[in-house]
This record gives structure tokens, sequence and C-alpha cells, in this order.
């Protein structure tokens, strides 16, 4: 049986690249984020948001995804209103994702990055949170043009709160060759859980 995993993690911590190790050692990996970025190239969506917010949020028949962030980034209701749209399409499809698995998948690892603050915990067999120092974690949304992390973070529970809540914490301070051992070493043990 699969034991399907939520990793989680706060903004800039490497939730995406421990998520890409867990494929590299063989689990089987969706992104909620990637999934959620692709539905606003569905045209039901683009349609709502057209509805909702004018053709300024379409561009040569898709979304201006840089738009819709400058409407929902300092407004509440508004990206209240998009989740609304968005979280059931990407809840669907990550069931369909989980139900398409073979039965000899050992591991399905979901990013889910709000997952504690949506209290989806009990949806998943364990949780893993990637946690790393602010100071990297700040310099690293900085070398992406992401502006560090003053203001992104107002919506996630902090690290710690998220660290005390997961089943299994991968520090992330380090080389990549480090958190692959890190990796390793939580897929080991979700693995015998599994197992013994």
């Amino acid at each position: 049986m699969t034991r399907f995993v939520g990793l989680t993690g706060g903004i800039g911590a490497g939730k995406s690249e421990a998520l890409a190790a867990f494929e590299r050692f063989g689990a089987a990996t969706l992104s909620t984020d990637r999934v959620a970025h692709d539905l606003l190239d569905d045209e039901e969506v683009r349609n709502a948001l057209v509805d909702r917010w004018g053709e300024e949020v379409a561009s040569r028949g898709g979304v201006d995804r840089e738009r819709v962030s400058e409407i929902v980034f300092n407004d509440r209701d508004e990206l209240a209103w998009l989740e609304s749209v968005t979280h059931p399409r990407v809840g669907a499809h990550v069931l369909e994702w989980r139900q398409g698995l073979a039965n000899e998948v050992p591991l399905a690892v979901v990013e889910v990055p709000l997952l504690f603050e949506a209290a989806m915990e009990d949806a998943f067999d364990a949780t893993v949170a990637i946690v790393a120092a602010d100071e990297l974690r700040d310099a690293r949304l900085r070398e992406r043009g992401q502006g560090g992390l003053a203001g992104r973070e107002a919506r996630q529970l902090d690290q710690a709160e998220k660290e005390r809540r997961a089943d299994h914490v991968i520090r992330n301070d380090a080389t990549l060759e480090e958190l692959e051992s890190e990796v390793r070493k939580v897929i080991k043990e979700l693995t015998a859980k599994e197992s013994g």
C-alpha cells in the first residue's frame, strides 16, 4: 500500500527542492502550487477570473498571472474568492492523481504549502516539514526576485509551529547533498513504518 505524505514548510525553506529529491529517490510526487498554476490555463477558471476582474486579467487567451497576483496579494477577500475557485479543483486533481497511482508505488508525496493552515494533515498518512534559517530563506527569495520574507508569511504559520506539528522535519540549511541525505532518512523511516 502506498504511503501518502504531505510535504510543507516555510516560504523559501526548499519545499520544491525537497520534493524533487523525494522524486529522485523513487517517490511519486505532486506539487499543489504547480497544479494551481496550471489551473489558471483552464478555460472555465479563466472565464471566472475575467467575470470577476475584467479583461485586464486576460492576456492573449491566457491569464495574466502577474496581474492576478497584484489583485489578491493585498486583498484577503479577493484571495479568498480566488481560492474558492481553485482549491476545490486542486483537491479533485490530487484525488484523481492519488487514485491513479500504481499499487506498487511505495511513497506518494504531495507538496502543500498551507497544509496545516488548511487543516489538511488528516488527509495524509504522515507529514514532513522542510525548515531553514530565516536569513537563508530570505536570501533564497531575494535570489528568485521575490523580495524577501517581509510580508510574504502573513497567511502562514511560522516555521516553528509547522516543525512542531509535522511528523518528520528536514532542516535545509546546507548543501543539496545534505538535503538529499535527510530526505533518504525520512523515506527509510516512512517505508519502514509501512513494512513494519
